[in-house]
């Protein structure tokens, strides 16, 4: 969560603010940016899976280029498994909240970037004194969406990881623990309905935190 907030909140803004724009063959890089969100979650882990194998595509790139003398662990090593499942949420989510923005976006008066512009700002200073305050309940709402959706990540790290979560289950997210643990009758439910309630609670934390942001932004 803490990697993907900001990363979900700036990206997908800047890039909304990149298609808006009405340049030859933007609507096929809008269609492109969109596709990894219709995509099924598992298949596009898989494809990830595939390509972040020892002998997979960015392994032979990395080998052919000289940057790497032997297979990088993406897929085995604790933390570059994490930051794989992290650029692969963030990959699959960069079209989905850019839509959101592109609406938001929409709603921005045009008629104050042409006074600012008037008045002399710049490209940076419309962006900081218009769009940004035109999006910010946007930018919260998109805040809140992606502190559950991380909290709750499950297929990510399960299907990179094979369901071992990986090496010694160190990386295995809340959900996998509890879907390993209330899966079949091996007498731990009691310690997954634990674990649901704790999930409940460490997600009801952002969510109050972003409400009563948006209060003082009101």
């Amino acid at each position: 969560m803490l990697v993907c907030l900001p990363l979900l909140t700036v990206l997908p803004l800047l890039l909304a603010l990149l298609v808006q724009r009405r340049i030859p063959g933007i609507t096929f890089f809008r269609t492109a940016f969109y596709t990894p969100v219709i995509a099924s979650a598992v298949v596009v882990a898989l494809i990830w899976g595939w390509v972040l194998d020892e002998r997979g595509l960015a392994n032979g790139l990395l080998q052919q280029a000289g940057l790497a003398g032997s297979p990088v662990a993406f897929l085995t090593d604790r933390w570059l498994l994490l930051f794989s499942a992290i650029a692969l949420t963030v990959w699959k989510g960069l079209g989905y909240y850019m839509v959101i923005y592109l609406s938001a976006l929409a709603n921005v008066p045009r008629e104050l970037h042409e006074a600012a512009a008037v008045d002399g700002a710049g490209p940076l200073h419309r962006f900081w004194h218009v769009t940004l305050p035109g999006v910010r309940p946007t930018m919260i709402l998109i805040s809140a969406l992606i502190s559950v959706s991380s909290l709750r990540v499950f297929s990510e790290l399960y299907v990179l990881s094979n369901g071992l979560g990986g090496p010694g289950g160190r990386d295995m997210s809340v959900v996998m623990l509890i879907q390993m643990y209330s899966r079949g009758f091996n007498g731990h439910l009691g310690y997954a309905s634990a674990l649901s309630l704790l999930l409940f609670v460490v997600t009801l934390g952002p969510m109050l935190f972003l409400m009563r942001l948006n209060r003082k932004a009101a």
